[in-house]
């Protein structure tokens, strides 16, 4: 058991490694999100988010985030508007330029990711997908166990 524990560990370190040149997140091309930006707007797609639903869901912090926004409003992919829901802290939303960033972006990676997976079965793809969604979920949890 710990020699698979080991050959987790190594093998997601690599994932998140190559998953990121693969998926065309290194480099400066054109019109390319860096990575950091990417998880932004997906966090927005839904709903407008404040830095700290912002925090909760990337486990960064609020300066980092401040950061990160603030550049993203400088690029016009996300803007800041009033809490739809009439709360005090001020919400981002994705502007129609991070809605185009964001779709091309996805396309770039789900582009990479079928082509990663074209001799897999769709059984093959299903299991991955359900075991990687349940490891995800589990080190969010103990992160946020950590955390408190």
């Amino acid at each position: 058991m710990a020699e698979n524990i080991v050959a987790i560990e190594y093998e997601a370190l690599l994932l998140g490694k190559r998953i990121t040149r693969v998926a065309g997140f290194r480099g400066s091309r054109l019109g390319m999100l860096d990575r950091s930006a990417y998880i932004l707007l997906v966090s927005l797609e839904d709903q407008p988010k404040s830095i700290g639903e912002l925090s909760e869901i990337t486990g960064l912090d609020a300066s980092t985030l401040n950061r990160q926004t603030a550049a993203m409003r400088r690029q016009n992919i996300i803007q800041r508007i009033p809490d739809p829901d009439g709360g005090m802290a001020r919400k981002f939303t994705l502007t129609q330029e991070g809605e185009r960033s964001l779709a091309q972006q996805r396309k770039r990676n789900l582009g990479a990711l079928s082509t990663v997976l074209s001799d897999w079965s769709s059984e093959e793809i299903a299991r991955f997908a359900a075991a990687l969604t349940r490891f995800n979920r589990a080190v969010q949890s103990l992160e946020m166990r950590n955390d408190s």
